[in-house]
């Protein structure tokens, strides 16, 4: 069985976590105020990820970016939000994942990244 089915609506199954990811970015260049704005205008149960969530999909096998295509065909090579906040800036920061080379780091934010939602599988 292949790692991620694509349930033909937009949708990719990941059977390794049983999660259900948006296949398109649904946000670039956003602060993350708009990020979760952005995923709470979608149909259904969709959240951003945690960075646990996130780290899943980089595939340390792949660069720019540095996950499976096959499955995110429009990924950007740039930083995409996570729902996890950075213990020692409190609420002002959050973990992102840098798909261009599958690094992770934090970003206060007011900064700019993009967006990619998830849900919990049926």
């Amino acid at each position: 069985m292949p790692r991620f089915i694509d349930n033909d609506d937009n949708t990719i199954t990941d059977t390794k976590t049983g999660l259900i990811w948006t296949k398109n970015t649904i946000a670039k260049d956003v602060e993350h105020e708009a990020a979760e704005k952005a995923v709470a205008d979608l149909d259904g149960n969709w959240r951003l990820p945690t960075i646990e969530e996130l780290r899943e999909l980089i595939d340390y096998t792949k660069l720019r970016p540095a996950i499976d295509t096959e499955a995110f065909p429009d990924t950007e090579s740039d930083w995409y939000w996570t729902s996890t906040p950075v213990a020692e800036y409190e609420d002002a920061a959050r973990w992102v994942v840098y798909f261009s080379l599958g690094h992770v780091g934090d970003y206060y934010r007011d900064d700019y990244a993009c967006v990619r939602a998830v849900r919990a599988g049926q």
